[in-house]
């Protein structure tokens, strides 16, 4: 028996427990738990139909909106490995990332065929596992996503998940050289859930809204912990961000929470909309992540959220959460970015010898936690270079 539910589990759970609460949405759509979970198993069960077996990876290029989550929900019931696509790639990213990780399938978003298509003869996808997501017909050569979730078994597959299995390939930016597939495992991913829960204080009541790009792993992590409380999960199915539209999204939805980089939250500030009461009172916890914020941007973002603490993460696709800083240190630590997660060891500055730096003295920070990443996938030799000992 497994210590922890997989995310698959977590999601049959949240079926039983609260079937018709709105588990996940978009801007257009919204789902229950138990229709979430039925159209998962049903996408598990048509892409295992098509010949994929538990550790084939299902890549997947698409903006945000409702699909992730069932993708996300069905790789975790079949012990599939979903791969994530930057959708800012150009043909030939995409066709090294695709042949790295000897991509089984590949789910396409309409609008985001044309690469896709330029490259297609260069990928290692069998000709009926190439999956088209979109309202129209699916194009010649393609399958309708839509077609195979109709056409498959509700039922829950019946493959046996470990902790220890891949649930997902995190593709790293590749600014020197190029990018490695990060894999991040069942287990990881669930430790992980829990103590972003135990940081942010979740409840069964709060409710996300995903700015960031559903391929990130900044959005990945947080619908992990969401899903894993059984709190529901709203997607900005939108192909850029608009300020705008998420400050009327926050203020009109049930989110009680969301993760923004400091550039969205000076754009939101900008707007008309921030200068007066925006109805914003429901937001109880809001994140500030990807690059550090001005202490008057903290402070405008406080005053238009009044009932909101303001967090502050440092992290990385390996790593996962590093530290965080909570909402009632923000001015007493200016410049910091708090201290380790819970249930993560002490952080360590160390030379290049792999020796602890004195107080004062520059080194590479390491860090120690029970959710780290499970390597770089292929890549022995580059998964030993950034561990030294337990510590990344």
């Amino acid at each position: 028996m497994n210590p922890l539910l997989t995310m698959g589990q977590a999601l049959s759970a949240q079926a039983r427990l609260q079937p018709d609460r709105i588990g996940a949405r978009d801007l257009e759509r919204a789902m229950s738990f138990v229709t979430w979970n039925e159209r998962a198993c049903r996408l598990a069960n048509a892409l295992t139909g098509l010949g994929l077996r538990k550790g084939d990876r299902v890549a997947v290029l698409a903006y945000n909106r409702l699909e992730w989550a069932e993708i996300y929900g069905a790789a975790a019931k079949a012990g599939l490995i979903a791969v994530p696509v930057n959708f800012r790639l150009v043909g030939p990213e995409i066709r090294f990332i695709l042949q790295d990780c000897g991509a089984a399938a590949l789910i396409v978003e309409d609008a985001l065929l044309g690469p896709v298509e330029e490259i297609r003869a260069d990928i290692p996808v069998a000709p009926n596992c190439f999956i088209h997501v979109g309202a129209g017909p699916a194009p010649a050569g393609w399958q309708a996503y839509e077609a195979l979730i109709q056409a498959a078994s509700s039922t829950e597959p019946q493959a046996e998940i470990q902790l220890r299995d891949p649930w997902c390939l995190m593709y790293t930016s590749g600014t020197t050289g190029n990018p490695k597939g990060a894999i991040r495992g069942h287990g990881g991913m669930a430790m992980l859930a829990l103590m972003t829960q135990v940081e942010l204080g979740l409840r069964q009541h709060d409710e996300a809204l995903l700015v960031m790009p559903m391929c990130h792993d900044n959005s990945l992590n947080f619908f992990s912990a969401f899903l894993y409380r059984g709190a529901p999960v709203g997607i900005f199915s939108r192909s850029s961000f608009d300020p705008e539209l998420c400050l009327r999204t926050l203020a009109r939805t049930g989110t009680t929470f969301t993760s923004l980089v400091p550039t969205h939250y000076e754009m939101m500030l900008d707007c008309p909309a921030a200068k007066t009461d925006g109805g914003f009172g429901r937001i109880e916890k809001l994140m500030v992540s990807s690059a550090p914020a001005r202490v008057e941007t903290k402070r405008a973002i406080m005053a238009m959220f009044p009932n909101s603490g303001l967090f502050e993460t440092y992290g990385s696709t390996e790593a996962g959460w590093v530290t965080m800083l909570h909402p009632d240190e923000q001015f007493e630590r200016l410049g910091a970015v708090g201290r380790e997660v819970v249930g993560s060891a002490p952080v360590r500055l160390l030379n290049e010898a792999g020796q602890e730096v004195p107080d004062g003295q520059p080194g590479e920070l390491y860090s120690c936690s029970p959710y780290a990443f499970d390597g770089y996938w292929n890549l022995p030799e580059k998964t030993a270079e950034a561990f030294r000992g337990n510590y990344l």
